[in-house]
Formats: C-alpha cells, structure tokens, sequence
C-alpha cells in the first residue's frame, strides 16, 4: 500500500509510505509538521494497492482517500482520529486512523545493532527468516510502530544490521517510556544499556510446555550521540452577534447576498472553522444580542439564534450560519450594543468548570460601539480568574478605539481599582484584513490567523498559574439542561 499526502502549505515535505499485501497496514514513516493553532492546515491521505514498482499512481489501484484539518488531528481525543475512506461511490472503503503528538526537543540520536541466538525454527524446508519490529508507547498508553529492520533469510542466529533512530522517534525524549520490540514474540524494554541480551518469550509455547525456558536469545549494541500542549483540553465556544440595521437592505452589514458571505458570516467562519476542531462535540451555543423578539418586541440582549432558549446549541459552525440566517428573518435588530450581559452569561459556565478539563471561547461579533464600558470591564475583570478567552471581532467602518481598551496587551484592564488577573480579550477589526482584490478567503484566514494568536498563550497562563497539568483522556462536556454527548 501506498498512502500519499497532501498538504495544502508550502515547505511541508511530501512522504510516500509503502506496506506488502496486507488489508490492515501499520505505516512506519513519520510525518513531522509545523502545527499553527491559529490557522486552517487542510490536509489530504489518498491510499493506493502498490501493483508495480512505478511512481506513478495512475499505474495503481485507488483504494479511498479522506480530507481533514490538522486541527482536526491534534484536536481528536489522545490526538487519536479514524475517519472512514471515501472517494469511491457506493463502495466502503474502510478506516484510516491518524495519530499526532507534539514532539519534544530532544536532539540525541541512538546507533543500535541487534542480533538473535538460537531462535525458534519456523520454516518447514528451512530455517526461519526473522525480522525486528520496534513499537514506542504513547502517552495514553497505546503503542505506534517507529522501527522495522530488514529480514535475515534462513538462520537461526541473526546479525541485522546497525541502524540509527532519533531518542525523539523511539520515545519522544522520555527516557522512563518503554518500548516493545518483536518478531512473532514481544519483549518488553524497559531501559537502554550499552549491551543488552533478552531471553525470546513465545507465551503459547510457553503455556503448553511446562519444561519451556525461551525460543532464544535477542543481544544489542548501543551508542548515543548528540544531535504536541494544550491539546488535551476540551475548548468550548460561544458565539455572540449583534444585530444593528435593517438585512433587507443592501447597505446593512448583515445583507444576506446571495453571491458572497456577508461581513458577519465572513467572521464566524473564518474563526468558527479553526476553532471547531478543538471543541469534543461540535454543538455550538449561538446567542444573539441587540434585538426586539417576536411576538412582543421584547428588547433582548441574550436570544437563541436557533429560537430555542431551552437549547441554543448549533451543530458545528454550518449550524451556526444556518440559526444566523433564519434568526435575520424573524427578529427586529435594535440597539443598544451591551457586552456584559454575554460575558457574564458565558462566565456562569467557566465557573462551574474550574478543575482544568474544559475551556471556553467567547467570540462576540460586533460593529457598534459599546454602550456598558464601565460594566463590560467589570465583567471581564471577574472573568479573567476563569478558564475563559474573549475574542471581539469588529466588523464595519465604526470607530472601535473604545475596544482597544479591553485588549490588554500593552495595559491590563482594571475596574473599580482592581486589575484583570491575566489578558483574556483580543480584539481585531475585520476591516484591517480584508483583501483588496477581494478575495475573501484570503481575508478570513488573515483575519483567524491574528484574532487566534493569543488563545494558545492564554489558555496556558491559566493551567500553569493553578498547577493543572494536562490529562491524556479529558471528559466530555455537558452543560446543564444539554443532553450527554457521545465521545468517540
């Protein structure tokens, strides 16, 4: 099998790995990749059945493919994603599963030589033909092949030749992670020596011979030379947007053209799409402020975009752009534009939830100028001793030097002589990224690329200020009144 990457961002090596006659492969190669959380990096697996030893794929059978983000990669449960295969109608292609995990900087590489003594005889007319396989143990307890030597044809005592592997490869740079290594037998290492020698454990044989001591002796040689954060966590997102204007006119910013994305859906999206990725079930509470509400033109600064107060939630952002637009279609926009009622409505919940296993995201999409300065700094002064991050997207030509104020990158916010214990607001405004020759991909990803900078920053300031370090398994979340939602 051949498995061809593709990956849409420039100076990322392109690897092919190659496994014989097999319907369940184990890849060896490693991809290493420049991970940026603040940035979509789309990612493509194209597999193909190996018929000859040409290059070209065309020359081969397609067996199925997958698109994926490597957010998505890093943001699955223990950095663990299966994804079926498709590419094929109507055929099932089956499973792909992908592993990432954050390297480590450890630059020594280990020279290592083995060789084998009186091993089992496997074969009927010979002798056996054996091979190494090496396994690393990851972090949530599974193993990952990392090494294969070659095969040493008939012999019961093989010499492999030597071959060198970086400590980053074998463990990471934990030198307390053990490894395995087998031919039709595991042994388990617990440490490196510089010469090494363990007995060959074949457990059937080993549990019908009572008299059975090992199937042999594996030796090493051995010599050492000098040469994936906060993705445990569960990231929880709100979203907030304000409602100004009337969307049935063109000049309006919620203007709903059939042609392109307004400025309001051009910033969700942008954002919304790299964000999702981290948050374990993609149901998204999407909340709307500034609005007179059917059937009485109660003025409301906390409605359900989907129309459902009990339960806003949204299946990932599409659902989120789908409640937007319906919402447009039923509520009278309305001021004024009020900012502490949605940060306290989100710090409720960051306050139930302070043990480390979820963080929350508040992206509040505005083109007003705030009204409750006063409060809205309280709130985010109280806010900032919470697993919570503020990102404020400003849309239009409003002048929003009053928001620049709640970024607190050169001064920190303070309210009623108190100071925000850390920064937790970003704020941006879109009009600052927007192409001029219009290509509004370009924009959104300018536009997530900044406002997403600082999340990963923030969201370690409060894990190492309270000592929570990272769990390998973090528990689903689920917000009172939400039904449970499945992890896989």
């Amino acid at each position: 099998f051949w498995v061809k990457i593709k990956i849409s961002l420039p100076h990322i090596l392109l690897s092919y790995s190659f496994i014989d006659n097999t319907l369940n492969p184990d890849f060896v190669r490693k991809f290493i990749l420049d991970y940026f959380f603040e940035e979509r990096q789309n990612l493509k697996f194209d597999l193909y059945d190996v018929d000859s030893k040409s290059t070209n794929l065309s020359k081969h059978d397609f067996l199925g493919q997958i698109f994926c983000t490597l957010g998505e990669v890093v943001g699955s449960l223990g950095g663990r994603m299966e994804k079926s295969l498709g590419g094929i109608p109507g055929k099932k292609c089956g499973t792909i599963i992908v592993k990432a995990e954050e390297l480590s900087n450890c630059r020594e590489s280990v020279m290592m030589q083995f060789c084998g003594n009186k091993l089992d005889k496997k074969d009927f007319f010979g002798k056996s033909d054996p091979f190494l396989v090496f396994y690393r143990s990851n972090e949530d307890g599974t193993f990952t092949i990392c090494h294969k030597t070659e095969v040493v044809k008939n012999t019961l005592n093989p010499v492999w030749q030597a071959f060198k592997i970086s400590v980053r490869a074998l463990c990471n740079g934990d030198y307390d992670r053990y490894g395995v290594f087998c031919t039709v037998i595991v042994i388990i290492i617990t440490h490196l020596f510089l010469y090494f020698s363990a007995q060959v454990i074949n457990p059937k044989k080993k549990g019908k011979k009572k008299k059975y001591l090992n199937s042999g002796t594996v030796s090493k040689h051995f010599s050492c030379y000098m040469l994936f954060f906060f993705l445990v966590y569960d990231f929880y997102t709100f979203s907030f947007i304000w409602f100004p204007g009337n969307p049935a006119q063109p000049t309006s910013l919620h203007y709903m053209n059939p042609y392109q994305l307004n400025a309001y859906a051009m910033a969700l999206k942008a954002v919304g799409e790299i964000i999702q990725d981290y948050d374990s079930d993609k149901m998204f509470p999407a909340l709307g402020f500034g609005a007179k509400l059917p059937p009485d033109g109660r003025i409301s600064h906390e409605f359900a975009l989907n129309g459902n107060p009990q339960n806003p939630y949204c299946n990932g952002i599409d659902g989120v752009m789908e409640a937007y637009y319906q919402s447009l279609k039923s509520v009278t926009l309305y001021g004024p534009t009020n900012f502490s009622p949605v940060i306290n409505h989100v710090a409720r919940y960051a306050a139930s939830i302070k043990d480390g296993s979820q963080y929350f995201i508040l992206l509040i999409i505005t083109d007003g100028v705030i009204s409750d300065m006063a409060q809205t700094k309280e709130s985010i002064v109280n806010a900032a001793c919470l697993p919570m991050s503020i990102i404020i997207v400003g849309v239009g030509p409003a002048e929003f030097d009053a928001m620049i104020e709640l970024d607190g990158d050169e001064v920190r916010i303070s309210s009623r002589g108190r100071n925000a214990e850390r920064d937790i607001v970003q704020f941006v405004p879109f009009r600052d990224y927007i192409d001029r020759t219009g290509n509004h991909i370009l924009s959104m990803a300018r536009l997530a690329k900044d406002v997403l900078a600082e999340i990963p920053d923030q969201f370690l300031s409060y894990m190492k200020t309270r000592g929570i370090k990272p769990s390998p398994t973090p528990p689903p979340y689920t917000p009172p009144g939400h039904p449970l939602q499945t992890q896989i």
